[in-house]
């Protein structure tokens, strides 16, 4: 007859439930998984496939029991390890969106928003256009394969253990947050530069015009400038996606061995 201990029984939970928590904080973080029009079933059934394949991999599992405070702790901590990792690759994400709005800005489309249910609140027509072209370019170079290939080395990095990561890893996560505001401004640099000439120039040419209607002009002006220099940026913004990708990596690789101490 078959019989099975409590402490196998635990075993078998702490091999498959502590990698779990850790692949489902960073399921629902890291773009573009965490995107609202992706069912979180289906999230849910990603996340035990995966757990499903790490586990097997994964070294001898510990002797402590899931329910237990410790298990709890521990699971507490695979939790904030996963979010980490999904708030690294959402810093890139969201530069692209503070260059769409300072795009939009700039161009004076600030007030043309509208609701976007994938990020629950308004967001402008640019911003918007940037966010599917990031999402749509992060998956056709196997970004999201990487991101889960680099969840499954996170667990030779930092392996689930009783000892706590190291307090270095919140902070160069912290550190690296303000990457998207620089990072942001550098995407919209060119757009914001030309725009910059053309304000100046109509500033000067409603100088020597007094009777030229500056708004009657300056609005479409500033608008078809700002759609060239965007279609002229396109064969670009590839090259410039796939460095910041690669950035987003990096920084989720130094966050783990940051946490390692």
């Amino acid at each position: 007859m078959l019989s099975i201990s409590s402490a196998q029984l635990d075993s078998w939970l702490s091999l498959f439930i502590f990698p779990l928590t850790r692949i489902l904080a960073l399921l629902a973080t890291a773009p573009p998984f965490n995107n609202a029009a992706i069912p979180v079933n289906i999230r849910l059934v990603a996340g035990l496939s995966i757990a499903s394949v790490i586990a097997i991999a994964l070294p001898a599992p510990l002797p402590i029991a899931t329910g237990s405070w410790l298990g709890l702790a521990i699971i507490a901590e695979q939790i904030i390890i996963g979010l980490m990792m999904g708030f690294a690759m959402r810093i890139v994400f969201a530069a692209f969106d503070i260059a769409g709005e300072l795009i939009g800005l700039q161009m004076g489309l600030s007030f043309a928003t509208f609701f976007d249910p994938g990020r629950g609140g308004e967001t402008s027509v640019i911003a918007e256009y940037l966010g599917l072209l990031t999402a749509l370019s992060f998956l056709a170079m196997n970004g999201h394969l990487l991101t889960i290939s680099l969840l499954a080395e996170s667990f030779a990095l930092l392996p689930v253990s009783e000892t706590p990561f190291h307090a270095a890893g919140i902070s160069t996560l912290l550190t690296a947050s303000g990457l998207m505001f620089s990072l942001g401004t550098m995407l919209a640099l060119p757009l914001i530069t030309a725009l910059l000439v053309t304000n100046i120039s109509l500033g000067v040419l409603s100088r020597v015009a007094p009777a030229l209607n500056l708004f009657a002009v300056g609005f479409p002006v500033t608008l078809g400038l700002g759609f060239l220099v965007l279609l002229l940026s396109v064969p670009y913004i590839g090259s410039a996606m796939e460095n910041l990708f690669s950035r987003g990596f990096s920084i989720m690789e130094s966050i783990l061995r940051a946490a390692t101490g």
